[in-house]
């Protein structure tokens, strides 16, 4: 799920005309000064994150002054909580409040409709409010194809003792944030507190939204990074390879970071998980055999080697790691050997300088650690491949062994680009290009790249050199399985003359970055 900040929140309730509070983002205290010279009346400060109960962490302040905005405003930007470290507050008016309610929606997935809630008695816990006061609490189911009327929010706000103006107004508030909740693509829109002012006013005094992830790319207005739950903004790493995950439908790519910057104490790794359930017992068998995962990675649903060369060359971003560990289930659906030549291509473009234990559990298992053996292990890096019937916990015994009394930290490479002739043969796959240098291919007698291929029939020889057997477009949209095979063939048994590019959208600069920061 895609969680909004409270500004935002109220930026979205604001367009259907839901009161909010006067207020303004900001980001130094000299704008949060300049909001509240214009204001002229007292203020609150909210830091601005994706949890709630910021009030008992000091996140929600009040000041009638300005040196007590200027002193709160210090103090707060700047706070961590739980990772999350705050960049931005909220200051808005302070309101003169008579009563405090609790307005929210969510989808009720048993339902398949869309739930209201509504409590005449405010604070945090709407469980425990139902329970200490049952009458003051409603919820109700809302048809989509009817959609919600003011009237019906009437006559289920009756129940919890509103009354006159008092209940109209909330009504007509609580109809207008179901339209935001529907316009929005949201499943859950909470409004807690909302209040009655002395002055008459219903107002929104807080907003917690989050949009469905599979809806927002609808909502380009609200610039959410990640179509993702995460406890707090995304890293610079995280939003590439999101993008990775974005542009490829393609079975499926997750990664967090566990630590931002991996500390050099030789017991971080990059891990590389395949299923949810594999996942969790491999990471159980790293922290039983005293090592950290850097990062939780997740390639699943039989990707194609290109994305899981770029899941490893992502997580190869990582310096400091001391090892790579790689595993998941026995994934009956997935062709290891594609995963296979997914990290014999990246491990070869990094060099890789850390040991790696890849357990490949599944379909044509023999065959994946076969390719590691040939590709990788007899080239003299440290790796050794594993097929599902070799435990987590006895990888893990083997990855440490390799790594030894004194782990070696890995150095994150500059990424190299593949600089190709201007007149070499080329053409476009789904997400990458192929370079094949004819010159070089016309002294190649075994042409392995065309066996390689052969069980997708992209490549033909004509007049003893490889082009494709299919139309471009035809290989654009998807022929071409990106499988790596015939790189990896023409590597090893010919004569190197052609190449694979698989660029990732902000990986070079990322890394140009962190390489001058190290330095």
């Amino acid at each position: 799920m895609a969680k909004l900040f409270e500004y935002q929140g109220k930026d979205v309730i604001k367009k259907f005309s839901v009161p909010v509070p006067n207020g303004r983002l900001c980001r130094n205290v000299d704008e949060a000064l300049e909001f509240f010279r214009k204001l002229k009346s007292p203020v609150v400060l909210k830091i601005q994150l994706w949890k709630t109960g910021r009030k008992k962490i000091g996140g929600v302040r009040f000041a009638e002054t300005e040196e007590e905005l200027a002193s709160h405003f210090k103090d707060m930007m700047g706070m961590e909580v739980d990772g999350f470290k705050v960049d931005s507050i909220l200051v808005e008016e302070k309101l003169n409040i008579k009563k405090e309610f609790f307005a929210g929606i969510i989808v009720d997935d048993r339902a398949s409709k869309p739930l209201v809630l509504f409590s005449s008695i405010g604070g945090t816990g709407i469980e425990e409010i139902a329970r200490e006061n049952p009458g003051a609490v409603v919820k109700f189911h809302v048809d989509i194809i009817d959609g919600l009327q003011p009237f019906m929010v009437r006559e289920k706000l009756v129940e919890t003792g509103l009354e006159g103006k008092e209940l109209v107004k909330t009504a007509d508030v609580i109809v207008k944030l179901y339209r935001a909740f529907r316009e929005y693509d949201a499943r859950s829109l909470e409004t807690n507190p909302l209040v009655l002012t002395e002055d008459g006013r219903v107002v929104a005094a807080d907003c917690h939204m989050v949009i469905d992830d599979y809806a927002v790319y609808r909502h380009k207005d609200l610039g959410i990074e990640i179509a993702r739950e995460f406890p707090r903004p995304p890293t610079e790493l995280e939003k590439i390879a999101y993008r990775v995950e974005e542009s490829d439908y393609r079975g499926t790519f997750y990664f967090i970071q566990m630590v931002e910057d991996v500390p050099p104490d030789g017991k971080h790794i990059g891990f590389h998980g395949a299923g949810g359930g594999g996942s969790m017992m491999s990471m159980d068998a790293v922290h039983n055999g005293g090592l950290i995962i850097a990062n939780f990675t997740d390639t699943s649903g039989n990707p194609p080697a290109s994305k899981v060369y770029r899941a490893a060359k992502i997580i190869l971003s990582q310096p400091n790691n001391v090892g790579y560990f790689a595993s998941g289930s026995g994934v009956a659906s997935q062709e290891q050997f594609n995963s296979a030549r997914g990290f014999v291509k990246a491990f070869l473009e990094e060099d890789i300088d850390i040991p790696a234990v890849l357990r490949l559990g599944g379909n044509y298992e023999e065959l994946a650690i076969e390719i590691l053996d040939r590709y990788l292990k007899s080239q003299g890096y440290k790796v050794e491949g594993y097929g599902k019937d070799t435990s987590p916990d006895e990888c893990i015994r083997v990855l440490k062994d390799m790594m030894g009394e004194k782990p070696v930290f890995h150095k994150v490479r500059p990424v190299e680009e593949y600089e190709p002739e201007g007149d070499e043969y080329k053409f476009e796959t789904m997400t990458g290009k192929v370079f094949i240098n004819h010159r070089v291919c016309v002294d190649c007698e075994e042409k392995p790249c065309i066996e390689a291929c052969s069980r997708y029939g992209v490549l033909k020889l004509e007049e003893g050199r490889p082009v494709l057997a299919l139309e471009r477009e035809e290989v654009k949209k998807g022929k071409c399985t990106e499988c790596l095979a015939c790189e990896i063939a023409c590597r090893f048994h010919g004569k190197g003359g052609l190449h694979i590019v698989l660029p990732i959208e902000g990986l070079k600069e990322y890394r140009e970055g962190l390489i001058e920061h190290n330095r």
